[in-house]
């Protein structure tokens, strides 16, 4: 990184970890102007994770991506939060989640048999998409006729999260949050066995939810829901066949299966970092970051520091005491990690089982949002 950090610049977005060691030894307090707002960048472990720890001074108030937004919903401070977060929670829960474990062993092989050509598919487009959008779209019980429709609405959502500009997509979000008003309006007057009917009938301490208040939280699953266990999957299958003596270890012993997951989550995070405001200036051993200011929380960065991982560059199935920093951590630890791991971990063991001679046809694209990390496309073969 001779030219310092650029998160924008095609080097660092091909392939984020090359800025990491610039960031963590040269500019751990890193100040980014070529973006509406500027932001902050913090890479050091003990510095991500003391920010996410303190929520009064790194606030949610004013949104979790690179622009200021209005709050709201499970991304918004407590006590708003608390409130928010304590009507879904219940279904997410690691004994909730586990009830689905059937479905998606049924569901990733269905995806597998449905692949026109073994020999030549795409990781994407017919794996490591479908399967989470069919698991949330279930679980919401939203009508589920047409997935790529929903992965259109969900891209689109966080394409403009990710710019500077959102503008350009407002019509097709508007679709989107028309399409789930409807849906909840019709579970108020026929409630049914899924999620949207329990948040919509939810109370805590006699208080309900509008329709409005329903249509952030329930936008907010079904982005969340999908985007980064589709993101989790192709990046931990792409650097497995990249090293393809990890692969062959997995298929011989699938005991691993977790440490792999919980690896990728380390190595290859499919959030890079989220965002928060400050309400006052903050001195740290790197620099000054004054009241108001944006700051991103690399949460990939932090999880490469020498300082809290032994080897940190270094993919291994090997390593003990893994605290990442894949999910973030405190009070918006993410909701939904016992269903993204479960769906990893599904979609691993039934790829080593069904494709334990998967070979990679390239290394794809990666997905758009700089502050995200995936693939859109992964050709593979086997």
């Amino acid at each position: 990184m001779v030219d310092g950090y650029n998160p924008l610049s095609d080097e660092v977005r091909a392939e984020p970890s090359v800025a990491y060691h610039h960031l963590l030894e040269e500019a751990p307090v890193h100040f980014f102007e070529q973006f509406e707002p500027p932001f902050y960048t913090l890479s050091r472990f003990a510095d991500v994770q003391g920010a996410l720890l303190d929520i009064e001074t790194y606030s949610s108030e004013w949104g979790q991506g690179p622009r200021h937004s209005p709050p709201g919903g499970m991304l918004s401070n407590p006590p708003q939060h608390t409130f928010y977060r304590g009507l879904v929670q219940q279904a997410f829960t690691p004994r909730a989640i586990a009830e689905w474990a059937d479905r998606i062993v049924e569901i990733s092989e269905e995806l597998l048999d449905k692949r026109a050509d073994p020999g030549n598919w795409d990781m994407h487009d017919d794996y490591a998409f479908p399967l989470p959008v069919i698991v949330i779209v279930e679980m919401l019980g939203v009508p589920g006729d047409d997935l790529q429709k929903f992965k259109y609405w969900s891209d689109i959502t966080v394409e403009a999260m990710g710019a500077e500009d959102p503008t350009p997509w407002a019509a097709e979000m508007g679709e989107l949050a028309a399409y789930l008003l409807e849906v909840i309006r019709e579970r108020r007057e026929n409630p049914r066995d899924d999620l949207i009917s329990e948040l919509v009938t939810a109370e805590q301490d006699g208080k309900g939810l509008t329709d409005e208040e329903l249509l952030g939280v329930v936008n907010q699953l079904f982005v969340g829901g999908n985007e980064t266990t589709t993101s989790l999957i192709t990046n931990m299958v792409w650097r497995l066949l990249q090293d393809r003596p990890l692969w062959e270890r997995l298929v011989a012993d699938p005991g691993l299966i977790d440490a792999a997951v919980e690896e990728s989550l380390r190595f290859d995070p499919p959030v890079l970092g989220l965002y928060r405001t400050t309400t006052k200036d903050v001195d740290l051993e790197g620099g000054t970051i004054p009241k108001d200011a944006k700051v991103m929380m690399h949460y990939a960065a932090a999880n490469r520091d020498p300082e809290a991982f032994p080897s940190p560059d270094e993919f291994s199935l090997d390593r003990e005491r893994n605290r990442h920093l894949g999910f973030g951590l405190g009070v918006h630890f993410c909701l939904g990690a016992p269903l993204a791991r479960l769906e990893a971990r599904v979609a691993l063991r039934t790829l080593l089982l069904r494709c334990p001679d998967l070979q990679l046809l390239g290394d794809g694209e990666r997905i758009a949002p700089f502050f995200l990390w995936g693939r859109r496309r992964l050709p593979v073969s086997g």
